[in-house]
């Protein structure tokens, strides 16, 4: 669990360009947020960020999977894809991506 908790420090402080990022234990994973609205998750050592109609074909030409479980015998798919490998290398592209997001995060928030 200690290379899980490594790797989710090392997006937090790699998002801090972007402000207000933090990180949350849940579901067995980690929840990455930025000013309270969830825009990735972490899942054995793996980054899927949010999508929606808006990112989700930047994601789906270069061939990245959905974050997805088994329930019941039946596969559910979330709305968060695998980033891209070579944004967990390079903090400007990570941010990048993690920016477009957000933005489905908020595209997609409930209003009050």
């Amino acid at each position: 669990m200690a290379a899980a908790s490594e790797f989710v420090a090392y997006l937090v402080e790699s998002l801090q360009p972007l402000g207000g990022v933090s990180a949350r234990r849940m579901f067995g994973g980690h929840g990455i947020f930025k000013d309270g609205l969830m825009l990735g998750l972490v899942d054995a050592d793996q980054l899927y960020l949010k999508v929606d109609d808006g990112n989700r074909p930047a994601y789906q030409a270069r061939g990245l999977r959905p974050f997805d479980y088994v329930k019941k015998g039946k596969r559910i798919a979330l709305s968060y894809y695998e980033a891209p490998s070579e944004s967990c290398d390079d903090p400007d592209v990570l941010c990048d991506w993690a920016r477009a997001a957000y933005d489905a995060a908020l595209r997609g928030r409930k209003p009050k």
